[in-house]
């Protein structure tokens, strides 16, 4: 699924979010958006969600889903939901449930029958740890670990084309973010899905993704590919103060 940003703008009083003027993830890359807090990542998110109306531009997003061609605006289609998987916080989760009943929920609304549900959820089985399924406990009573897991799973469990996850490393343990990254790159490589991911983790986030977007104060400031040799020196000579890009 190819994503194609132009001229957004999204301002909160006089404090500009996010400022765009031309942005472009192509099909099947795994892009890692980096940045200080309020460089813009999760306002970028958002917009793309249609989740915060923006003040002005264009975002598309075009591909093809079962062999079929699309392209459209998610402020003025419906139909993206039908590709796009995405956790950006835990108000994204029906927390009045357990984690079962949620992903059964999830299942329903997306056509998924009782056996798919359980073989896809063999996928997760070494991200869980026998720490989720199976758990009388209702999300909102689940450690912040375990909602990231179940916020995460869920947003995978339809297969998405598009998958867009906020700070998925936050909250987990370091046997868990290592599973994380495991499970990323192993669903790209089975679905060859779009994947954007923000992270404050700058080891992780570099090592699965093939591309490296540096914001701040909601503008693109670099764009950096995988091959690029002075990536990872770069970038933490950025956050340490050394460098000015």
């Amino acid at each position: 699924m190819n994503i194609i940003v132009e001229n957004i703008k999204k301002t909160f009083g006089d404090k500009v979010a996010l400022d765009i003027e031309r942005y472009v993830v192509n099909s099947g890359e795994i892009i890692g958006l980096v940045g200080n807090n309020g460089a813009g990542k999760t306002t970028f998110f958002r917009v793309l969600l249609d989740l915060l109306k923006r003040d002005s531009g264009v975002v598309t997003l075009e591909g093809e889903v079962d062999g079929v061609a699309v392209s459209l605006d998610p402020s003025k289609s419906e139909d993206w939901k039908i590709f796009t998987g995405a956790y950006v916080d835990s108000g994204f989760l029906i927390d009045y449930l357990t984690p079962d009943e949620y992903f059964r929920f999830i299942a329903k609304i997306s056509g998924i029958s009782d056996s798919v549900l359980e073989e896809r959820l063999h996928r997760f089985e070494e991200f869980m740890n026998g720490e989720v399924l199976g758990e009388k406990t209702l999300i909102r009573n689940l450690s912040m670990g375990n909602k990231q897991k179940v916020g995460i799973i869920g947003a995978m469990l339809h297969n998405p084309q598009l998958l867009i996850l906020d700070e998925p490393f936050n909250f987990l343990d370091p046997t868990s973010q290592m599973s994380m990254k495991r499970l990323l790159e192993s669903y790209h490589k089975e679905c060859g899905a779009t994947i954007l991911v923000s992270s404050h983790n700058l080891t992780h986030t570099i090592d699965i993704c093939t591309r490296v977007t540096l914001l701040e104060h909601g503008r693109v400031i670099k764009d950096y590919h995988k091959d690029y040799a002075q990536l990872t020196s770069e970038i933490e000579a950025y956050f340490m103060g050394n460098v000015n890009i």
